[in-house]
C-alpha cells in the first residue's frame, strides 16, 4: 500500500453540487446485514447490496489507514442505517434545528443509528448523502479505536478526510480525496485561520452565529499535515504531545511551529493543481458476507414507525404512533418483529404493562427477537420505579436483561441495567456492577451518556484520574451539546479539586433511552 497522486484536480472558487433525485418507489423494504452494519432501504437488492459492501470496504480501509485492530461487534452494537427517500424526510425526523441537516447519527450503546436520504451508489466519488454517512461513521470509528481525547479540529478534519472517498469498479477505495463539498465554504464562508483551529480560545473569540469555514479548514489542515513532505511526522508529534498532557496551543506550537507560516503554507496547498490521496487495493480490504432479505409485509408496514421510535419521540408523538402501531399489529398478529416494535411504541407512550405484554407475545413467537427483550426490560425498569417492593421489582427487571445477555453475550444493555438496578434504588452498586459498566464502555465507547454514568461511578470511588479520562471524549465531542458542556464542568472541577467525589454535580443515572440528544452533521 502506498500513496498515489490524484491528478487533474483544482479546487474551484464556485462549485455546484448536483442534486440527488429520489428514485421511483420500490416494491419492498430490504435489510442488508453485514459485520459492522445493518442497512434498511426501500430500494433494489442490487443497490442495497452495493451500499453495504461499500460501507464494509470503508470500515476496512479506515482500519488499515489508522493501523487499528478492530473486532467484529456484537449484532446489536453494529450501526443501523435507515435510508429514507429525501432530505426533507431526514429533516422532519431530525426535528428542530434541521435546516442544513443532510443526514445524522445517534451514538447509543446497543442501538447506534444513522438516518440518511436515498444514496446513489455508483462507482467513483461519493454523493453528498454518502459523504454525510461516511463522515459520521468516521467519528464512530475514531471513538471506537482510540480512548484518547482529541481536539475538535482534529476530529472534524479526520472525519472530512476519510469521508472524501471514492469506490472504484475494481474494488479499490480512495481515502483523502479532495473535499469538493467544502470548496465553496473554503472560498466564500467566513474565514477560519489555522491559529483558530489550534487554539480553541482564539476561535471562540472570533466565532459568531455566521456559518464559517471550520469544517473545510479542518479538512485542509489534516490533509496537509498527512501528505506534506515538509511536515512529515509533525501530526504524530502533535498527538504525542497531547497524550503527554500538553494543552492544545502549546502542543501545536511545539509540533508545527509559527502559526502565520503554517497559514501561508495552507494557502499555497489549497491552490495546488494536484494533491495526494491514499489508494487501497481490494486485496488489502477483507470484508465478510452481506446477507440481503426482503422484509415481511408486517415489518415493512411498521418500518416508518420503527424509524421514528429509534430516532426518539416526545410523549405527544408517542401517543400518536402507538395508535398506528396497534392497528398494524392487529393486521399482523403473528409477526414477532411487529410485536416488538409495538412494545417499543407502548413503552414510548408510557404504557408499560402493554409494552411487557407485546414483548412477551413477540418472544413467544420468536425467542431470538432481541428488541423484544430490550423493550420488556426497559418497561420493567420503569414499572419498578413505583413498585411497592422495589427490591423484588428490580430483581425481576434484571432477569429480563439476564435473558438478553444469554441471547447476545456482548450486548451492552444488560451490563448497564445491572448497574442501574442498584443506583435507581439508592443503593451502592457492588464492584461487579462497576466492572460491568466499564465493560459496557469498552463495548460502546461512542455512547456519551454511558461515559457520563461511568465517569461519576469512578468519581464516587475516588478514581478521579480515571473519571477524567472517561469523560474527556464527551467534553471534547466534535458536535458539542449539553453533555459536552456538563462534562467540561466536571473535568474543571476534578482539575481544581482532585479529591472531589462528584457531590453536588450528579449525572443523570436513570438515562433516557429515547433521548433526542444526537450527533447531527450538516449536508451543506
Amino acid at each position: 500500500m502506498g500513496f498515489r497522486i490524484l491528478a487533474g484536480f483544482r479546487i474551484l472558487a464556485a462549485l455546484v453540487l448536483a442534486c440527488v433525485m429520489p428514485r421511483a418507489a420500490q416494491a419492498a423494504w430490504l435489510e442488508a446485514s453485514s459485520d459492522h452494519f445493518v442497512v434498511y432501504a426501500d430500494d433494489s437488492e442490487k443497490d442495497i447490496l452495493r451500499l453495504s459492501r461499500q460501507l464494509e470496504s470503508y470500515h476496512a480501509a479506515m482500519a488499515l489507514a489508522l493501523n487499528a485492530r478492530t473486532q467484529t461487534p456484537s449484532p446489536s452494537n453494529r450501526v443501523t442505517v435507515f435510508v429514507v427517500r429525501t432530505e426533507g424526510q431526514v429533516r422532519k425526523l431530525y426535528g428542530e434545528g434541521s435546516k442544513y441537516v443532510g443526514g445524522f447519527y445517534l451514538p447509543r450503546a446497543g442501538g447506534s443509528i444513522a438516518i440518511v436520504p436515498s444514496i446513489r451508489t455508483g462507482n467513483g466519488p461519493v454523493t453528498i448523502s454518502m459523504v454525510v454517512l461516511l463522515h459520521e461513521y468516521a467519528h464512530h470509528m475514531l471513538m471506537s479505536t482510540s480512548a484518547m481525547t482529541m481536539p475538535r479540529w482534529f476530529n472534524e478534519g479526520a472525519a472530512e478526510f476519510f469521508a472524501s472517498s471514492s469506490f472504484e469498479a475494481g474494488g479499490e477505495v480512495w481515502l483523502g480525496r479532495p473535499a469538493q463539498h467544502r470548496a465553496g465554504e473554503l472560498f466564500f464562508a467566513k474565514d477560519v485561520k489555522a491559529a483558530d483551529l489550534l487554539d480553541p480560545e482564539t476561535y471562540e473569540k472570533h466565532s459568531s452565529n455566521r456559518y464559517d469555514a471550520f469544517y473545510g479548514k479542518s479538512w485542509l489542515l489534516y490533509h496537509y499535515l498527512t501528505f506534506s513532505p515538509e511536515r512529515k511526522g509533525q501530526l504524530d508529534r502533535y498527538v504525542g504531545l497531547l497524550r503527554e498532557g500538553k494543552d492544545q496551543r502549546e502542543a501545536a506550537i511545539e509540533a508545527f511551529g509559527d502559526f502565520d507560516r503554517l497559514e501561508r503554507d495552507l494557502d499555497t496547498y489549497l491552490t495546488k493543481r494536484r494533491i495526494s490521496a491514499l489508494k487501497i487495493p481490494p486485496s488489502e480490504l477483507k470484508i465478510g458476507d452481506v446477507r440481503v432479505r426482503t422484509l415481511r409485509a408486517g415489518e415493512a408496514a411498521i418500518m416508518p414507525l420503527r424509524i421514528q421510535s429509534k430516532r426518539g419521540v416526545n410523549r405527544e408523538m408517542a401517543k400518536s404512533l402507538v395508535v398506528e402501531a396497534r392497528a398494524i399489529a392487529g393486521k399482523y398478529p403473528g409477526d414477532a418483529a411487529v410485536l416488538a416494535a409495538l412494545s417499543e411504541c407502548e413503552h414510548d407512550a408510557g404504557n408499560e404493562a402493554e409494552a411487557v405484554a407485546a414483548a412477551d407475545a413477540a418472544i413467544k413467537l420468536d425467542p431470538s427477537q432481541v428488541n423484544a427483550y430490550v423493550q420488556k426490560g426497559l418497561a420493567l425498569f420503569r414499572l419498578a420505579e413505583t413498585a411497592d417492593d422495589k427490591r423484588q421489582a428490580y430483581r425481576d427487571a434484571r432477569s429480563d436483561f439476564v435473558a438478553l445477555n444469554r441471547l447476545e453475550n456482548d450486548h451492552p444493555l444488560p451490563l448497564i441495567y445491572y448497574y442501574r438496578s442498584f443506583v435507581q434504588q439508592g443503593m451502592e452498586p457492588p464492584l461487579l456492577a462497576i466492572e460491568g459498566l466499564i465493560r459496557a464502555v469498552e463495548l460502546a465507547p461512542f455512547d456519551p451518556g454511558l461515559r457520563m454514568n461511568l465517569g461519576f461511578a469512578l468519581l464516587k470511588l475516588g478514581r478521579s484520574a480515571d473519571a477524567r479520562t472517561v469523560l474527556g471524549p464527551v467534553a471534547y465531542s466534535p458536535h458539542g451539546g449539553d453533555a459536552s458542556t456538563f462534562a467540561h464542568k466536571v473535568i474543571d472541577r476534578i482539575d481544581s479539586d482532585p479529591s472531589w467525589k462528584g457531590d453536588g454535580m450528579e449525572a443523570d443515572q436513570t438515562g433516557d433511552e429515547n433521548s433526542e440528544t444526537d450527533e447531527g452533521e450538516s449536508g451543506n
